[in-house]
């Protein structure tokens, strides 16, 4: 599996990276070899927390937007 990850170059030094397909994973490193380090424990991290099935709510509705 691929995942993709934007780059940053962090102001004090170093590199910073988000991962898009994942919201509020992101890390940074000194060097791109540790950036692309964390990134992988950071993604396998975000990975493995369980998610819980939302509540149906019986007044509620699904909507499905194309876009």
């Amino acid at each position: 599996m691929n995942i993709q990850a934007f780059v940053h170059r962090a102001e004090e030094g170093g590199y910073w990276a988000e991962v898009p397909s994942i919201p509020g994973c992101a890390t940074q490193g000194e060097t791109m070899e540790e950036l692309r380090e964390n990134l992988r424990e950071a993604i396998a991290g975000c990975l493995a927390v369980p998610v819980d099935e939302p509540l149906p709510d019986p007044e509620g509705q699904i909507l499905e937007i194309a876009i």
